[in-house]
């Protein structure tokens, strides 16, 4: 399969490794010489054997253009980066999941694949593939190599429940993820199992863990913070720490997809963070989600209105930037606030709390503790 992609990106143009996050910039001289060199069966010119051991430390030397590398089409929009939830079924049962209920549904394998090549001709380079739990889907090994062969460089989330299994980890090891993002619920058995519902999870994912490690796959920790775990924040950021890995945390639980506030509970107060003032958002413009229907909305908050890409296909994504400008509005509880210019949620946000009817303080400047002048 070939190591490297080269890309139209917006005026500019891109050479990529499958597995790696980071981009060269090529001049448009260059990508056009690569095109005409894939129908010629040409061998791979110097200067790009030359760029692929300096970025990423591989030797191209004597291989064909055509096989080395994905030369990308221009997509037909800007949206060059998209997240596709491939089902929203888990195999834990988080009691924070803004998922709410993880049905187990979505298109079948050929539509599945049917949905990758409309994301393709969108112009989707990057994608994240997400759920529900992805690893568990019994049509993601086929996706996500279908993914890496139509050019596209893929990141997962998970909660690596299933990294222990081999047949998973000689997927991953053969098709390289760009990067691998593991949820993490405690630093121990009794905390984590009872956070995720699921006896034995910590030992399944301490070992996949382990097994991601010692494979060199390029790893990040999302550190989950809530009231039942909250207590092992240190030990979390400690064991990343020792495994010389990055990390992230998040405290500030969302409704449900559905509108429930029943996630809401669990947040740790001492634990919830200040968001930056929202300032504007690529979503609908250059970005967009898919769920496990083949719904292209345009992110995994902003969920309705949508386009279905399995019956429309790539036209459909004509009308995504419209409906990304109208769910912008500060409309309903938001119109005429005094204080939109320096709020910290966007819209589509601030609409699932409201129509959960969670408390202001949850989402909402006005809701937050007033600082006291002397």
């Amino acid at each position: 399969m070939h190591a490297l992609i080269a890309t139209p990106y917006e005026d500019e143009y891109l050479l990529l490794c499958a597995h790696s996050p980071r981009a060269v910039k090529i001049p448009a001289s260059k990508y056009m010489e690569l095109r005409q060199a894939v129908t010629r069966a040409d061998t791979t010119p110097a200067w790009l054997t030359d760029t692929a051991l300096k970025a990423w430390d591989l030797n191209l030397t004597g291989h064909r253009v055509s096989t080395a590398v994905r030369v990308r089409h221009p997509g037909r929009f800007r949206h060059s980066r998209g997240t596709w939830e491939i089902n929203l079924g888990c195999d834990y049962d988080c009691e924070h999941c803004y998922l709410g209920e993880k049905r187990f549904e979505g298109l079948t394998r050929p539509r599945k694949k049917h949905l990758l090549r409309v994301m393709r001709d969108a112009g989707v380079v990057w994608l994240e593939i997400t759920g529900g739990e992805p690893l568990i889907d019994p049509d993601f090994p086929s996706a996500y190599r279908y993914a890496h062969r139509l050019g596209m460089v893929v990141e997962l989330l998970s909660n690596g429940s299933r990294l222990w299994h081999e047949p998973t980890m000689n997927l991953l090891t053969t098709y390289l993820p760009a990067k691998l993002t593991l949820s993490v619920y405690g630093a121990s058995a009794e905390t984590y199992d009872g956070l995720t519902r699921r006896r034995g999870g910590f030992r399944k994912f301490t070992r996949g863990l382990d097994n991601a490690v010692a494979a060199g796959l390029n790893l990040e920790l999302s550190l989950i913070i809530t009231r039942r775990n909250a207590h092992e924040q240190h030990e979390m950021r400690a064991w990343a720490d020792r495994l010389g890995l990055p990390w992230r945390e998040y405290a500030n639980m969302s409704p449900t997809i559905h509108g429930g506030a029943e996630t809401l509970p669990t947040q740790s107060p001492e634990h919830l963070t200040q968001r930056a003032p929202f300032t504007g958002c690529p979503a609908g413009q250059t970005f967009f989600h898919a769920d496990p229907h083949g719904r292209a909305s345009i992110c995994k908050v902003g969920r309705d209105p949508s386009v279905d890409l399995d019956t429309e296909g790539v036209e459909g994504l004509a009308r995504l930037g419209a409906i990304a400008d109208s769910l912008m509005l500060r409309t309903g509880g938001c119109a005429g606030c005094t204080l939109s210019g320096s709020c910290r949620v966007c819209r589509p946000m601030a609409r699932i709390f409201q129509e959960a009817k969670a408390p202001l303080v949850n989402y909402c400047q006005h809701g937050q503790p007033k600082e006291i002048t002397r």
